[in-house]
This record gives structure tokens, C-alpha cells and sequence, in this order.
């Protein structure tokens, strides 16, 4: 694959059509672009802003190493939600305690790319606090807002999308006719972007149409009257297939007469668009119209959905298709992208107010309204209902459910925002409860619990059944959103409940998660045998499996490996040909299970196994963590390569979904890496910059990891000396969190610097050859200058995990003891031998480790616990 070819981040739609005219508007936005931050196209609906913007941002994407970001605000009905749609659309993941514009401004802080807000004004002073906050605290980025109205912010730069251009006003339609030169067939004339894009459109209804001698005048009599606007041109150019240019300008000349004696405070445009959408409408069949309003309830739909809550007695389910056929080939409704073989269709920003408007005129907006909503409700309890049980279907169909449903946000929206504005807390509960997983999957925690608040507050009883169930997924989703206090309070609640036996299980479940995260093992496991036992209680796989491997976890914790390993083995055959996400959550428990003990191959293996699963449901937070598990395993194996890749996406992964403890468990991985490779003065500085998340955040790490990672950094401090690590470690706690993240990543790709003279003395690196760079290189690739073929890889595995007895006992205490960062000379008084025995062990160490340095040794032995 050439540089050219190589897909670049982002997510710009495909253009629906060929993008006609607007090049000088183009090259003017792009040179303003270069030299402004904030930029907002303005004008009225239909005026073209949009589309506009994605063009610029196409134009410009070689510009943006970062990507060009469209986000959708047409349908976000919440100013307070604003903030959550853009992180959802950038893949961030909100934090409990913490403003979601923070999480944002820190992931986009150290990024340079190009976001584009598009129909702002209906939430326009949230989105102007937004681009305030960005543009100073992200210097990179550059923010373009489409709106009705500017935003006002300090430093906005406002461009005014103008019409397409069109025909001097001397070419009037009488002075068009009277003239027959040829040259002005396909010449001046079709130079005018209007012109232009009414033939292209025109062309595409009806092949074969072009612009001649004959209908040029109808043609610039209709772009005139609509004022060069474009979704006013497109609609009047469909009519093509059915009506000559004349018979158009005729028609589309006298509505507009009708209408000039209208609101005259309108801006003139305004009225232009209303005319033109009027009289689209009014061409339309009575049957036709029905259909366009009752679509108006949806944020794009397939056919089936149109059928089910579109038709009644007066349209047939059997006439929807024919209906909505005619409506798209008169440009009213959008054919767009298919998903699991079905077409998807969606109505313009504009057309979709205006049939919105028309449905309520004829008093149908509270019926539709409730349909649309009861249909979400019952395809997300569908979902649920078949997603998350054992047997059929098979995986790849519950992905594809995965996918639907999260095509489908925008929907679910809308009918959660009918049960707030109509006090239906049942439905709403039910749909929160059915839309867990998906908001967990893709990071829509906070608008999850959002959601569920506003419900269970709402002052209108819900059945007991479904107000339990909902408390037990709220718990969940305040769990995940690292909100323990609020988890453990709302899980209590749904146990005191009593209900139902499955509500118990998540409740409990959730209770046995938050002891394990405070450490309160047995505890933990008392909560965790009751939610088995309540789960079996109502047969429930799926709640047993997860409960079961809870359980697995808090026994690993606590370091009962044998018993952990055999609960784990019991969640994964319960929660077997069930939903994948759970299966891959078994498999991350083995890999860690295997990595405690040592068992690199079998780590990996599980690791990358559970990977495979996260990845097709694209849950970020669970794939970052997958891949910090396969960088420590290649960090032991000293495969510094893999270790450097893995490390470094995991970190990427944490900052673009906002976790801080993610962020700080990958800034201590890169602070290991870095002592491995031989950098200690990064490694210190990394230990201070996840110290400060830390402070934050709090101790989640078992003891045995802090352990094995106090081991490897007291190896460096060793080295470094107290004067230094002090100097170092301030250093880093002086980085915020995007500039620790960046100095992590580089450092982790970057040769490591030769060492200090006074950080080598007494030790026994080659000349010219510092620790951790190239001779750990040729370690993790099996070569070595001298000694045995056998690497300390082989030697672990063939002592199957345990301390390597290729070293004797003398040997290993040696090794603990180089790892302490003492010299030969300090050793030999430690042990009370001489200087020349413990070279010799050091010697013997090297070349049956496969290793050429002393600061390999200290890694090694921090890394396997040899001597602890």
C-alpha cells in the first residue's frame, strides 16, 4: 500500500452526489482556514452549509494528520447532551466527577485536526461555551460550525454562505427568448454554479437532459426565482421527470406570487426555501404528503421500520414501499447507506422540520410520536432478547445487532426524549435498560446514566419489575463510569427491592466489583457467590457467567490461583456460544490469570483472543486493556518491539476514550518499558507523571502487579541515584496529561540515551554498549555474543513459569541482589565472598541468561521475581 492510498482518520461521509460549483467559495474558506481558528459558515436552511463544509474539510483533510471529524448536532434536542455527542463521535468516553468538555479538551489537547459542528443554532450558546473552551486549550485543532446564526465567540471568524451564483440580472426570461445564438447554449450561461447544478440534477432524473437553446430561459427564470439556493434548485430539478422546465418555472412563479404576501421580516432566502419545500409538498400526491409527515418521526429509517409505524388504514403496509419510492425520486427523502442488506433512507435537516411542522398542523405528532417510540422500544428489548442468551444466534449475527443498534442512536434518542416530554417512565426505563450495553460498548456511559436518572427521579410510578431492572443496569453503567460510591448506593437499592432473582445477580454482581475495587476481597466474594446463586435462582447464563468470573477475578486478586483458574474455566463454559463480549471478558481473565503466573504463551494467547472478540463490537476501553496485557507479556519476553506497539495503542486508546486510569496504567507500563530499554531518566519521569493521576484516581492495582512494578523502578532508582530520581520524578508530575502521553510515546519509539558515567560504575556493560539498547535488542531476538543458545525466555518456559532453575540459588540471590543496583564489591560484603567470586557469578548469570548487561539482569529479575 502506497503513502497515498493509506486511509487517514476521520469520519466524512461519502459525498451523496457530484459536488457542482463553489470552487471560488473553496479556495477563499481554505486560505481563511490557514490563518483562523474558528470559522462559521452561516446562511439559511438549504443555503448549502453543510455540504459545503464537508467539501472544505475533504479539500483539506492531507492537512490534518489527526483527521477531519464531522459531528451531527441536527438531532441533539439536549444543549446540555452537546458535549457528549462530540466525545461520542471522537470515541471518548466520559468520567465520573469530571465535566465531559474537560475529557474532551484533553484528548483533542496535543491532536491537530479539523472538526466540523454542523447545525448548531439550535443549541448554540452550549456549542459557543464548547469552541471557547477547545480553542484554548487545544492550540492544534481548527473548528468549523455551520449555523443559522453565528456563535459569538472571541475570535470567530463568520463567513455567509452565499447562492450559487447565477445569470446577470439583463438576462431576464423575455430577453432570453428573443435570443437564438448558439453560443450561449452551453456557454455563459452554463458557467453560473445555479445553472450548473440544476442540469446536473436534472440529468441524473432524467437522462439525457441538457441545457439548450430551448429551455435555457425556463432554466435561468428557475434559478433566479429560487435565489441560487441549492436545495431549492435540487427539488425543482426532480421535477423533471414529469413536468417540463417551463411548466416548472410557470408553477414554481405563481406559488411564489401566493407567498410574497407572507411574513416580509423573514429574510428574504428564508421565504424563498419555504416557497420551494411548499411547493414540492403541494405536487406531491394526499397519500404522498401522508407519508412524508409521518417520516418526519425518524432520524433516518429502513423499510421496515417505515412500514410497521407509518401505516394504518389509510396507507397500507403493502404501499409504503411504492410511497416512499416517489418521494425519493422527487429528491424529499435521501437514499443512504445500507447496513445488514437493508437500505437506509433519511430525510433532509430542512424537509424533515418542515414535515415535522405539517404533522402537527394535522394533529398526528402525539400518535406518530408514541409508535415511533414504542417500535424502538420493542427493537431494543428484541436485541436484548436474543443478544445475550446461549444458542442461536451465532456470534456474527449478535455483531450485526451490535451495529444496528448503534446505527440506530439517533432514533433512540428521539423516542427517550418522547417518554421524558410525555412522563412515560416505564418505556423510558424499559429502553434504558435494553440500551446498557451498547452505551457501555460505545462509550456512551454518561448519556447512559444521564438517561436513567431523569427517569427513575421522574415523579410517576413504574412497575416494580422494571424500576428494579433499571437500578440494576444503572448501577452497572455508574460502575463503568468509575462512580463506585454511586454504583454500590443504586445497587443496594435494587437488592432491597427484592423483586426479581436476576435483578439481584447484576445488583449483587456490581456490589462484588466495587469490594474488589476497594480490596475487600471476602467481602467481594460473599457478594459475588450471591449473585451466582441468585442468577441460577432465574436460570439466567448469562448473569451466572459474569457473576463467575467476578469471582474468578477477586480470587485471582486475593491469590488463590488454582481456585481462580477453575471459576474462570467454569464463567467461560456457562457464558460458551453466548454473547462474545462476555466470552471475551473470560478470556482477558485468563490472560491475566496466566500472566500472574508467568505463563507468557498462554497470556498472549488468551489476550489476543479476547482482542479479536473487542474489536468486532469496537469496544475501545476493553481493547486497551487487552493490549496493555500483551505488552507486558512482550516486555518479560524482552520483545521490546512488540512491547513498544502494543504499549504505545493502548495508550493512545485510553487518552482518546478519557480514561485517567487507563492513562495512568499506560504511563507505568511506558515507565517499565523505558527501564527495560535502559532509559531510567524517562522511566522516572513517566513514574511521576502517572503518579498524578494516581493521586486522582486512587490504588486499583493488585498488590502482586505493584509489586513486580516497584521491583523494575527500584531497579532504576538504583542506578539513578536518590538525588536524581527526586529531580526526575518532580519533572514529571509537572506534565499534564497530554504532554506525559506524548513524551511516553516518543520515548518508547526513540534509541535510548547512553547512561551516565556515575549510573554505570561497578557494573559490567561492554564498552561503547549501554544497558537496554542494542544488546537487550539482540536479547529479545535470540542472539547473543557469548554463552549457550538459550535464552531467559526458554528458560522460563521450560521451568513451566516458575523462577528459572538454569540459575542456581546462589545465582538467583545475586541476581536480586545486581537488581538492587549494587556493584560486585557490594555484593561480595553482602554475601561475604570475594570480589572475584561475585564477578564470576555475575558471568555465569549473563551467559545462561543469554543477556550482556547488568541492567538486563535487574530487568529480567524484576520481570520473572527470581531472588523475591
Amino acid at each position: 500500500m502506497t503513502a497515498d492510498t493509506v486511509a487517514r482518520p476521520g469520519n466524512l461521509p461519502a459525498e451523496p452526489n457530484s459536488f457542482v460549483g463553489r470552487e471560488r467559495d473553496l479556495g477563499d474558506l481554505a486560505l481563511l482556514l490557514s490563518n483562523v481558528r474558528t470559522l462559521t459558515l452561516c446562511g439559511p436552511g438549504g443555503i448549502g452549509k453543510t455540504r459545503l463544509a464537508v467539501r472544505l474539510g475533504r479539500d483539506l483533510a492531507d492537512d490534518f494528520p489527526d483527521g477531519v471529524w464531522l459531528v451531527e448536532l441536527a438531532d441533539n434536542s439536549d444543549p446540555g447532551l452537546t458535549v457528549n455527542r462530540i466525545a461520542t463521535v471522537l470515541g471518548l468516553r466520559a468520567e465520573p466527577d469530571r465535566p465531559a468538555s474537560a475529557t474532551v479538551i484533553d484528548a483533542l489537547a496535543a491532536r491537530e485536526l479539523l472538526l466540523i459542528l454542523d447545525t448548531c443554532e439550535h443549541v448554540v450558546t452550549a456549542v459557543a461555551e464548547l469552541v471557547r473552551d477547545l480553542i484554548a486549550g487545544c492550540p492544534r485543532i481548527r473548528i468549523v460550525t455551520t449555523s443559522r446564526e453565528p456563535l459569538r465567540v472571541r475570535g470567530e471568524t463568520v463567513w455567509r454562505v452565499p447562492p450559487l451564483s447565477l445569470p446577470v440580472p439583463e438576462y431576464a426570461p423575455a430577453a432570453l427568448q428573443a435570443i437564438d445564438e448558439p453560443d450561449l447554449v452551453g456557454g455563459e450561461n452554463a458557467e453560473y454554479e445555479a445553472v450548473r447544478l440544476f442540469v446536473d440534477r436534472a440529468a441524473a432524473v432524467r437522462p439525457g437532459f441538457e441545457l439548450t437553446a430551448r429551455n435555457r430561459a425556463a432554466v435561468v427564470q428557475l434559478c433566479r426565482t429560487l435565489d441560487g439556493v441549492p436545495l431549492a434548485i435540487e427539488l425543482a430539478a426532480a421535477r423533471v421527470r414529469t413536468l417540463s422546465t417551463e411548466q416548472i418555472a410557470a408553477r414554481i412563479d405563481d406559488r411564489f406570487h401566493l407567498l410574497a404576501i407572507g411574513d416580509r421580516t423573514a429574510p428574504p432566502r428564508q421565504q424563498t426555501l419555504e416557497a420551494a419545500v411548499d411547493w414540492s409538498f403541494d405536487l406531491l400526491t394526499s397519500d404522498e404528503q401522508v407519508l412524508l409527515r409521518r417520516l418526519s418521526i425518524f432520524v433516518g429509517w429502513n423499510l421496515e421500520m417505515a412500514e410497521e409505524v407509518c401505516s394504518d388504514d389509510r396507507i397500507p403496509k403493502h404501499r409504503v414501499l411504492d410511497l416512499l419510492a416517489g418521494l425519493i425520486d422527487k429528491s424529499l427523502v435521501v437514499l443512504d447507506e445500507e447496513l445488514g442488506g437493508a437500505a437506509r433512507y433519511r430525510l433532509l435537516d430542512t424537509i424533515r422540520a418542515y414535515a415535522v411542522l405539517r404533522l402537527m398542523v394535522a394533529g398526528e405528532d402525539d400518535e406518530f410520536g408514541r409508535r415511533h417510540m414504542l417500535h424502538m422500544v420493542a427493537l431494543a428489548e428484541g436485541v436484548v432478547a436474543k443478544a445475550f442468551v446461549r444458542g442461536a444466534p451465532p456470534w456474527p449475527e449478535r455483531v450485526a445487532m451490535y451495529h444496528r443498534i448503534a446505527i440506530e442512536q439517533s432514533n433512540f434518542r428521539a423516542a427517550l426524549a418522547f417518554c421524558q416530554s410525555t412522563s412515560e417512565a416505564e418505556h423510558g426505563l424499559r429502553l434504558c435498560s435494553a440500551l446498557r450495553s451498547p452505551w457501555i460498548v460505545q462509550g456512551d456511559v454518561a448519556e447512559g446514566v444521564g438517561w436513567f436518572t431523569r427517569f427513575l427521579e421522574m415523579n410517576v410510578a413504574a412497575p416494580a419489575a422494571v424500576r428494579a431492572r433499571a437500578l440494576m443496569f444503572a448501577a452497572e453503567l455508574s460502575f463503568e463510569q468509575q462512580d463506585y460510591g454511586r454504583a454500590a448506593k443504586t445497587a443496594l437499592t435494587a437488592v432491597d427491592m427484592r423483586y426479581e432473582p436476576v435483578c439481584r445477580a447484576g445488583a449483587l454482581h456490581i456490589l462484588a466489583l466495587v469490594s474488589l475495587r476497594a480490596g475487600a476481597f471476602e467481602q467481594a466474594l460473599q457478594y459475588a457467590d450471591a449473585a451466582v446463586s441468585a442468577a441460577r435462582e432465574y436460570r439466567d447464563d448469562w448473569e451466572e457467567g459474569l457473576a463467575l468470573a467476578a469471582r474468578a477475578a477477586i480470587l485471582a486478586r486475593s491469590g488463590r490461583l488454582a481456585s481462580a483458574q477453575s471459576a474462570y474455566e467454569y464463567a467461560l463454559e456457562v457464558l460458551a456460544d453466548n454473547n462474545g463480549w462476555g466470552v471475551a471478558h473470560a478470556l482477558y481473565g485468563f490472560g491475566s490469570l496466566a500472566r500472574t503466573r508467568r505463563d507468557d504463551a498462554g497470556a498472549q494467547q488468551h489476550f489476543r483472543n479476547a482482542l479479536e472478540l473487542f474489536r468486532q463490537i469496537d469496544a475501545r476501553t476493553e481493547i486497551a486493556r487487552c493490549l496493555a496485557g500483551i505488552g507486558w507479556v512482550a516486555l518479560a519476553k524482552l520483545d521490546l518491539d512488540t512491547a513498544a506497539t502494543s504499549l504505545s495503542e493502548s495508550l493512545e486508546l485510553s487518552m482518546v476514550t478519557g480514561q485517567r486510569l487507563g492513562i495512568a496504567r499506560g504511563l507505568e507500563a511506558m515507565a517499565a518499558l523505558a527501564v527495560v530499554r535502559g532509559d531510567d531518566e524517562a522511566a522516572a519521569r513517566l513514574e511521576g507523571a502517572a503518579g498524578v493521576i494516581r493521586d486522582a484516581v486512587g490504588p486499583v492495582r493488585s498488590a502482586t502487579a505493584q509489586a513486580r512494578l516497584d521491583r523494575l523502578l527500584a531497579a532504576s532508582h538504583q542506578r539513578l541515584g536518590p538525588a536524581r530520581v527526586t529531580t526526575l520524578v518532580a519533572e514529571g508530575r509537572l506534565l499534564d496529561v497530554r504532554e506525559a502521553v506524548s513524551y511516553a510515546l516518543r520515548s518508547a519509539h526513540e534509541p535510548a540515551p547512553p547512561p551516565e558515567p556515575a549510573a554505570i560504575s561497578g557494573h559490567t556493560e561492554r564498552q561503547g554498549e549501554p544497558a537496554g539498547t542494542a544488546s537487550l535488542a539482540r536479547a529479545a531476538d535470540g542472539t547473543r555474543a557469548a554463552g549457550p543458545a538459550r535464552t531467559a525466555t526458554t528458560a522460563r518456559a521450560s521451568n513451566n513459569g516458575a523462577v528459572p532453575s538454569v540459575l542456581t540459588a546462589r545465582e538467583q540471590q545475586i541476581a536480586a541482589l545486581i537488581a538492587r543496583g549494587l556493584s560486585n564489591r557490594g555484593i561480595a560484603d553482602e554475601l561475604v565472598i570475594s570480589p572475584a567470586t561475585a564477578a564470576r557469578h555475575v558471568a555465569n548469570i549473563l551467559s545462561k541468561l543469554g543477556l550482556s548487561s547488568r541492567a538486563q539482569i535487574a530487568a529480567w529479575t524484576a520481570a520473572n521475581g527470581a531472588g523475591h
